[in-house]
């Protein structure tokens, strides 16, 4: 076989050199147990942060002397504080390195978290929340860059999906927690006690994480960086899936900050031990994110939105029963629907991207927890004036608008197919 057919040199006795050994770490290597791990209790510290107080708000309205909407904030302003912030910090990633940034966001949430308990007002605890938010920004922002650039590519998948269930499980087990350690000794002792547990994972987090191998530092250019964001959002596509995303988010974040003001008042009275263990059924989102894959492979994108929206306003609808088993029906469909239809869009962001994924991927998370904050104000709001089927009714109109975005993108596409065989 000649050279040409081998690859090899043309000079006598060269020898092809192999290919240099990916030096990344994979499934069964030196040090991939303890980064999972390390960002696994990341995504837990960093979500039962986030959304501390949700399972708490009728004790807070009662000790503070505040209404529903008012206390609302208290999860409004880290939802807030996280999506201004997102971008920023994947900026600073950039910078300082991935590790570095993560390190120092969940210290200073944790040590914001130690003084929650003792804030005297809700202002006080409002603005802490929203530093504690703004701090827990450096996490999605990072996570993702370092296991892409620490990971085989094989394995990123893998890892990816241990952090965000990390996410998960901290979000429910947060919620659950505070539930019924309010229940005997108060609100202010359960955001304490998460944030002892957030301290631990914290911790633990800076002693398995190992130092990065294949950061390079890049530059603050702050140019550069509002180039890209201005490419992003002047496509119509990625400007549609970042509305879903926040659409989505505005029906999850409206109903799990009210719920619990629902199911302690009349008729149901239930405690708030059981109340908090009532966001167990965030497990059903867990199955539902996992079978989005096959789903979108069945339906196509738009046809898993339109699913999923429809699940989610038929979950709302149930919910309006004064009837404890539908209702709690009722928040398997919003929950699976809210999950299906959040992975579906931000997994088509990453594919949409054709350049810098990162900032596509901030700026999703950014309108997602915008929207997670107006759902939070706007919900309770609702509920202030109008009781459950006032907060219904803005998830219905979130809904509405999904469907309304998604059907632009379906006329697009419809648009674009019949002017390609005329273009070609």
């Amino acid at each position: 076989m000649t050279p040409a057919d081998t690859g090899a040199s043309t000079i006598v006795g060269a020898v092809a050199s192999p290919p240099a050994p990916d030096s990344r770490v994979a499934p069964g290597g030196p040090g991939y147990r303890r980064m999972s791990f390390a960002l696994f209790l990341a995504g837990v510290a960093t979500f039962a942060l986030l959304y501390s107080t949700q399972a708490l708000l009728p004790l807070i309205s009662g000790d503070l002397g505040v209404s529903a909407s008012d206390a609302s904030w208290t999860v409004a302003a880290a939802t807030g504080g996280l999506a201004v912030f997102v971008i920023p910090m994947s900026a600073l990633s950039e910078r300082f390195g991935r590790r570095t940034v993560m390190t120092a966001s969940l210290a200073v949430a944790v040590t914001v978290a130690l003084l929650i308990p003792f804030a005297p007002s809700l202002p006080a605890l409002v603005v802490l929340r929203a530093v504690q938010g703004a701090a827990l920004a450096g996490l999605p922002a990072s996570a993702t860059a370092y296991l892409a650039e620490e990971v085989t590519p094989k394995a990123l998948v893998t890892a990816i999906g241990l952090f965000v269930a990390g996410n998960s499980v901290g979000g429910m087990s947060g919620r659950v927690i505070t539930g019924w350690v309010a229940q005997e000794w108060g609100w202010r002792t359960a955001v304490g006690v998460i944030g002892l547990v957030a301290v631990v994972c914290a911790v633990a987090f800076r002693m398995l994480l190992p130092q990065p191998k294949h950061f390079t530092p890049g530059s603050l250019r702050p140019r550069v960086l509002a180039g890209t964001v201005r490419d992003h959002l002047a496509n119509p596509l990625l400007r549609r899936l970042y509305a879903i995303g926040a659409l989505f988010m505005t029906v999850f974040g409206g109903v799990y900050t009210v719920i619990g003001y629902r199911l302690t008042e009349a008729p149901f009275s239930l405690p708030q031990g059981i109340v908090g263990s009532i966001f167990l059924v965030y497990l059903v989102g867990t199955v539902s994110a996992s079978t989005s894959g096959r789903l979108v492979g069945r339906l196509g994108r738009r046809g898993a939105l339109y699913l999923a929206g429809g699940t989610t306003a038929a979950g709302l609808l149930l919910s309006l029963a004064d009837s404890l088993p539908l209702v709690l029906l009722g928040l398997v469909l919003i929950t699976a629907g809210f999950f299906a239809g959040h992975s579906v869009a931000s997994s088509a962001v990453s594919r949409t991207a054709t350049h810098g994924r990162a900032q596509a991927s901030a700026l999703y998370q950014s309108m997602y927890y915008i929207g997670s904050s107006a759902g939070s104000t706007v919900g309770a709001t609702a509920f202030h004036s109008g009781g459950w089927a006032g907060t219904v009714g803005v998830g219905l109109l979130a809904m509405l608008g999904v469907v309304t975005v998604t059907l632009a993108g379906t006329r697009a596409a419809r648009r674009q197919a019949a002017r390609t065989p005329a273009t070609a």
